[in-house]
């Protein structure tokens, strides 16, 4: 198997059967994929829209329509998702917009529509190298609270990306095809489930794979898994006969049950990746046990700023310059550290500084919770903590069997064995599942609406607490 740089991967000399992507239905294979782009690029050589908006469900398509968008010259950009309002918010970023059928006919943008009816004859139109350091795509950030950041980067940056991956996971990897739970349009999708596969050969999956049953009966020893703590955390509690060549996962934190969980059906542990949009990959871990620390990718220059947090230089973000992210960590010897959350989420309660992060982490260790997530309550006369909750088995047991009432009481004591009163949240919410978006992102806004849907019980004597 041959790796191709994204510069001349359409020129890389595969087998004209060689399988580009699959599903159930069809299996698509490289002299199709490369006619493909070619009647696209011809098409969008007329579509005299500068900024072209990709949303596409189907990866072989969103494929197809990079990289003819690419050689025609056009600006891309991959919203986060394809809601009617988002797509609206983020119009001002594009002039039309491509799609396999996701967007609403009366979108107010041009529309093109995949695949083409009308495929125009091949002229003698060649692909060429491309100059990827003048090749620039926007994308956003999740959008998980207020209105997305477009973020530019460009090909040279992503590609270079990928050839580290290569380098480091493509002998595991062999040429095992590539089954995912994650979205395209956002970087990690992007680069793990069609890019990276595409340039080193890899078939990749059509589409996604959405429940935890399909992750499971996907699993085989040829078949490598890209997913995110939104579907690992909800695998069964059980043991499964058949192994992935390897999993990751990126987009939020991995509990430490869902890595054992993972180990216990898979017979290893996930490949976790600590990154953003703007950072690409910062380093990677497999979370073998608690403490296990984060090792960076190989050419990550690091440094402690104010706060303890993270300075980066990255030949993904500017090899000159050094990027101030807001994550706080212990460095280490050989090339590793340990995050210890976010500054930007250290709050100040009566002249105290009280990490969410911290008071999350006090919470997932007691062992009737499973997750929590916290946020900050700006109450009449005073800032005051919330929780939303999963209970553990444990966790519904004692609730049971002694009340709520309690059951939060035993709860706080426990909690004042770590953190001061004002660092204990007063107002809870006990869900089934953390509400998250695809790529495993809180979405904090539906997490304050939990408690705005339902008014806070008030006890005598007692801090107000809810479920």
């Amino acid at each position: 198997m041959i790796f191709s740089s994204l510069k001349n991967v359409l020129l890389s000399e595969r087998s004209a059967q060689k399988t580009v992507s699959f599903s159930h239905e069809k299996t698509l294979c490289w002299s199709q994929f490369l006619a493909d782009i070619k009647a696209l690029t011809i098409k969008l050589n007329d579509f005299h829209k500068p900024r072209l908006a990709i949303c596409c469900d189907d990866s072989y398509l969103f494929c197809v329509a990079f990289f003819a968008a690419v050689y025609a010259d056009k600006k891309i950009v991959l919203p986060g998702n394809y809601q009617p309002a988002m797509l609206l918010s983020l119009s001002d970023h594009f002039d039309a917009i491509i799609h396999d059928g996701l967007v609403a006919d009366d979108f107010t943008k041009e529309q093109l529509i995949l695949p083409l009816t009308d495929k125009q004859q091949l002229t003698d139109f060649k692909f060429c190298e491309l100059d990827l350091a003048k090749i620039e795509i926007t994308l956003f950030t999740s959008g998980s609270s207020g209105l997305p950041k477009a973020i530019n980067k460009s090909l040279l940056m992503l590609d270079t990306e990928i050839v580290q991956l290569e380098a480091l996971w493509g002998d595991l990897l062999g040429d095992s095809n590539i089954v995912s739970t994650v979205s395209h349009q956002h970087i990690y999708g992007l680069l793990f489930r069609v890019l990276w596969p595409l340039c080193a050969g890899r078939s990749f999956a059509r589409n996604d794979l959405v429940y935890p049953e399909q992750i499971l009966t996907s699993a085989n020893n040829s078949c490598t898994l890209i997913s995110s703590p939104a579907l690992l955390k909800r695998l069964p509690e059980d043991s499964h006969g058949a192994s992935y060549a390897a999993v990751f996962s990126s987009g939020g934190p991995l509990n430490r049950a869902s890595a054992k969980q993972c180990n216990t059906l898979f017979n290893h542990y996930p490949f976790e990746v600590f990154g953003s949009t703007e950072t690409g990959g910062i380093g990677y871990r497999q979370q073998s046990h608690a403490a296990m620390p984060w090792t960076f990718f190989s050419g990550i220059f690091s440094q402690l700023a104010e706060d303890n947090c993270l300075s980066l230089r990255s030949p993904w973000i500017d090899e000159k310059s050094w990027y101030q992210t807001s994550d706080q960590c212990d460095l280490l010897e050989n090339n590793q550290f340990i995050l210890k959350g976010r500054v930007d989420r250290i709050v100040k309660i009566e002249e105290k500084r009280i990490s969410l992060v911290e008071v999350e982490q006090r919470l997932n260790q007691l062992e009737w919770i499973d997750e929590s997530a916290v946020l900050l309550f700006d109450e009449t006369h005073r800032l005051t903590l919330g929780a939303v909750i999963t209970l553990s088995e444990q966790g519904k047991k004692s609730m049971q069997a002694v009340g709520k009432g309690k059951f939060w009481i035993k709860l706080r004591q426990a909690l004042r064995l770590w953190l001061e009163p004002v660092g204990i949240p007063r107002h809870y919410r006990v869900v089934s599942e953390l509400p998250v978006n695809t790529q495993g992102k809180l979405l904090h806004s539906e997490i304050a609406q939990l408690f705005k849907k339902q008014k806070v019980s008030k006890k005598s004597g007692a801090d107000n607490v809810t479920t």
